[in-house]
């Protein structure tokens, strides 16, 4: 099926609606993981209710950021560090050390959120679950048409999580009414907090899955831009519905009472809202979440240390090799703890201001690279403003994220 609309050049396009699809499903299930569980369990448990102003200000910059983002590499065809390259020699490639490492380390504790939720859907060893889900994710990669297979996987994946997760949101009863009056008047402000939401949602390889997504699937050129904007805002949306309906859901079960504690207190949450059915749709969410996630972190990680003319196969097998470390890493340490991924979210949120900074210039200064398109100025300055919030963020929390390493 195709879906034809008329770009803001005046020129119709007609895109398959299963390419914009997997696109947007991509880069939304790719933030809806294990470490989006983690930290939206913890948060809630820490925050309370006051966590929803943290959400609303984390989904507004996403947007701004997002925006930009799609718009500049899905307008210039090139992909990030390549556009870091043509800004300054160097540039693109330590963008792309940056964000691999922090795929990486996602990518373990993916994973590792695999065989955890394998556990609790069906009782088997976590590390054979995990080992299994990886065998799944590199049968993905491994067929031809790898990115027909995509698409359709993690849209499938990314509709069941937010079903079940609405079963769950109307068993736990949350109070609602008080969710709501901290959106807009919150109890307490967490700048850690807010930075690891971001960082977790549109921070480190995240930002740029749905866009490289697209740039395989030759949505590239001002005549796009139309489709660029519409489906980059509705990948955000996709993640801030998961990340809203989790935080009733947990809210729900502390507001009743019950006290939430240990290493895996998602899990427990779950079984509190609904007894044994609960702990069975909790590793069927984790496992589709973390599914999806191992599968977004390994082709946008590739994506960076690869260049645009590399060939379709030579991708798929790097892939391949990637998702192999990070599942031969897992077995041999264990459980990624709950540490380790709220550290990574904030770490990803670290070095969102120097990948977007790089989009934003390029927007502003290098028109050339964008084929002669001339960039919105109101959207320069919306990104510009969520680019210096990035910042004040980042910097306002590293006393947190120092005390999180023990430093």
């Amino acid at each position: 099926m195709t879906t034809s609309t008329t770009t803001e050049l005046g020129k119709e396009s007609t895109v398959p609606r299963s390419t914009l699809l997997g696109a947007v499903f991509l880069m939304g299930t790719s933030s809806i993981g294990p470490a989006c569980i983690t930290q939206t369990t913890v948060f809630t448990v820490q925050l309370g209710a006051a966590f929803a102003f943290a959400i609303l200000v984390s989904t507004l910059l996403d947007i701004a950021v997002q925006l930009n983002v799609w718009r500049v590499v899905g307008v210039a065809g090139l992909r990030a560090q390549e556009l870091g390259n043509r800004v300054m020699p160097g540039l693109g490639w330590l963008l792309s050390v940056l964000v691999f490492f922090g795929g990486v380390v996602f990518n373990i504790g993916n994973i590792a959120g695999t065989g955890l939720g394998a556990n609790a859907m069906l009782g088997v060893d976590p590390k054979i679950g995990g080992t299994v889900s990886a065998a799944v994710a590199v049968g993905i990669f491994s067929v031809r048409r790898a990115g027909v297979a995509l698409d359709r996987i993690v849209v499938v994946l990314g509709a069941l999580m937010i079903a079940l997760m609405v079963y769950v949101v109307f068993v736990s009863s949350p109070p609602v009414g008080m969710a709501l009056k901290n959106t807009v008047w919150p109890e307490k402000v967490d700048f850690l907090v807010i930075t690891t939401l971001v960082g977790g949602t549109v921070g480190g390889y995240i930002t740029y899955a749905g866009a490289h997504r697209l740039l395989d699937s030759g949505v590239t050129g001002p005549g796009y831009v139309g489709e660029i904007a519409v489906n980059s805002v509705m990948g955000i949306l996709i993640i801030g519905t998961m990340r809203v309906l989790l935080f009733l859901a947990i809210l729900g079960v502390t507001a009743g009472g019950v006290a939430l504690s240990g290493d895996n207190i998602a899990a427990d949450a779950f079984r509190a809202a609904s007894g044994e059915v609960g702990m069975r749709l909790f590793g069927i969410v984790l496992w589709a979440a973390a599914m999806t996630s191992v599968i977004g972190a390994s082709f946008t990680s590739i994506s960076f240390v690869t260049q645009s003319a590399t060939s379709d196969r030579t991708r798929q097998w790097a892939t391949v090799v990637l998702i192999v470390f990070c599942a031969a890493t897992y077995a041999a340490l264990g459980q990624a703890p709950q540490t380790l991924l709220i550290f990574a979210g904030a770490f990803n949120g670290l070095i969102l201001p120097v990948g977007f900074g790089i989009l934003l210039w390029v927007a502003w200064r290098r028109r050339d690279l964008l084929q002669g398109y001339a960039y919105p100025k109101w959207l320069l300055g919306i990104g510009v403003i969520a680019w210096l919030l990035t910042v004040y963020l980042g910097v306002s929390s590293l006393g947190g994220l120092a005390e999180l390493v023990g430093l």
